[in-house]
């Protein structure tokens, strides 16, 4: 699977966390969300991590989805 690339955060006095994709909004976090969010940030991967909470990443199914007989009439 690509690792996910161009995700930054910014963590607000207020404790809203803003996630952007290449520059773009990507998800708005707050509250405990937000927390459980820099939690998980800070132990691990932090790109990954903004994928996940975003659903802004691939899954690798891509090319064997666009190929199902179920989709060859939506070209």
């Amino acid at each position: 699977m690509p690792r996910p690339h161009g995700f930054t955060y910014t963590h607000h006095a207020d404790g809203t966390v803003d996630i952007t994709h290449h520059g773009r909004p990507a998800a708005t976090l707050r509250g405990p969300r937000a927390q459980k969010f820099l939690g998980e940030v800070e132990s691990g991967d932090e790109q990954l991590v903004m994928a996940r909470w975003t659903g802004a990443y691939k899954f690798g199914n891509e090319r064997v989805a666009r190929n199902h007989p179920r989709n060859q009439g939506r070209r």
